[in-house]
């Protein structure tokens, strides 16, 4: 007869464990908050876009930006440790000082993003590098068709701007493309059969691949 014995389990973290991680978490979130915070702030007093239908640089909470990529990494499945090759491509639209493109960066994607202000541009080209960001105008550009994510926050105050740039992004995307739309105006996307949404909770849509 032979004995088999179950494996001991990985120890788990205590409930004071837990809550010092979250602790730690809150602290590293709301230290990249200042700091976005501050670019914020003089971004929206140095801004060239026209402000009367175009945002300046406004910063999305850190906690929101890492739940959304860390989704769509899941669903993926990026390793980190091992890299995919190619990465996904991820391009944020308007994106400002770069904040979200060095996050993304970190959780596995090749990262690129446009940006029209003369103020946040420069910023953003410094941090990630000239060759990943582009000072482009969103109607100009001709690329969107070539990422597998793209990734916005709401860059248009007016509203006719924002939908018909919504529609832009939804008709150029190539199937199998995921979407982060973030404050988008219109819910039309969940009516159209082209996209199915990915998550109850967060904005995330997926172009359905073609056959």
């Amino acid at each position: 007869m032979v004995y088999t014995f179950p494996l001991p389990l990985p120890p788990q973290p205590s409930l004071s464990e837990r809550h010092m991680e979250n602790e730690e978490n809150d602290i590293f979130y709301n230290v990249i908050n200042r700091f976005v915070g501050f670019y914020s702030r003089d971004a929206a007093k140095e801004t060239r876009n026209d402000t009367d239908c175009e945002y300046p640089f406004v910063a999305m909470d850190t906690r929101q930006i890492f739940a959304q990529l860390r989704f769509v990494g899941d669903f993926l499945g990026l390793d980190r440790d091992e890299p995919p090759a190619p990465m996904p491509r991820f391009l944020d639209v308007g994106c400002g000082i770069g904040n979200v493109l060095l996050i993304a960066e970190q959780f596995g994607f090749e990262v690129y993003g446009i940006e029209k202000d003369e103020y946040s541009f420069p910023i953003a080209a410094k941090l990630i590098g000239e060759d990943r960001v582009a000072q482009a105008d969103i109607w100009a550009y001709a690329g969107y068709g070539e990422y597998e994510v793209i990734y916005y926050y709401r860059p248009f105050s007016g509203r006719a701007q924002q939908l018909r740039f919504e529609k832009l992004i939804e008709d150029a995307m190539k199937p199998g493309g995921i979407l982060i739309a973030n404050h988008k105006n219109s819910d039309a996307i969940d009516q159209d059969r082209r996209f199915e949404r990915l998550s109850p909770s967060l904005p995330i849509w997926r172009k359905i691949p073609t056959p």
